[in-house]
């Protein structure tokens, strides 16, 4: 069965943006509860007070609607300006490590990865809703810097959009293996060491002020 975006659909009913929420947040509330292997569409929809239908209708299987319950979590991330590069860096890792220590992401983060392995349109999914959306962190963190001549600036479209790619690639790479595979803490101590290590790869602390 085709995966389906919960942003768009067949024409028909205008989509209920209180129904979406009430789904998504009862997803959560289920993987916190039940965990994904017992998570069922059915006690979504009756913990969200809609008709199974109406689940349906928006949403083609259970591993879509977990990774859309998910990536609304990541969505609450912010970057801000503590006033270098490295701070705000620090700042982004502890929340984002945060979000990961909360039991409906990990364990829909995680069961959904696993079930993308054989769901080439799970995996493009899983893409396009949390790895896409989340790369403009990135994006706002290497303007802020480079307006602040911590970081240079790129010239070729196709070289910064893999430098934009690289640094996300590391940065969640990391802090996903650090909390949910090692199964250790992304702690204060070691989010600035790895901070120190990202930087010392980018060369920002060579840049002229």
């Amino acid at each position: 069965m085709q995966s389906r975006s919960p942003a768009t659909r067949a024409s028909g009913r205008p989509r209920s943006v209180e129904a979406d929420a009430a789904i998504l947040a009862a997803t959560r509330e289920a993987l916190v509860e039940l965990g994904w292997s017992k998570l069922t569409l059915g006690d979504v929809a009756t913990r969200a007070g809609v008709a199974k239908t109406t689940l349906y209708r928006r949403w083609s299987g259970k591993n879509e609607l977990v990774v859309d319950a998910v990536a609304e979590l990541f969505d609450e991330l912010v970057l801000p300006d503590r006033g270098s590069l490295a701070d705000d860096i620090e700042g982004v890792v502890l929340q984002f490590a945060a979000i990961l220590a909360r039991p409906e992401a990990a364990s829909g983060l995680m069961a959904v990865v696993a079930e993308s392995t054989r769901d080439d349109a799970l995996r493009d999914r899983i893409r396009s809703s949390i790895v896409e959306r989340q790369k403009r962190l990135v994006l706002e963190g290497r303007a802020r810097a480079q307006t602040r001549g911590e970081l240079p600036s790129e010239t070729d479209p196709a070289e910064a959009a893999r430098t934009v790619d690289l640094i996300f690639d590391v940065v969640a790479g990391a802090v996903v293996h650090r909390t949910l595979v090692s199964g250790h803490p992304a702690d204060e101590e070691w989010v600035r060491e790895f901070t120190t290590l990202l930087l010392g790869g980018l060369g920002a602390g060579t840049q002229e002020p």
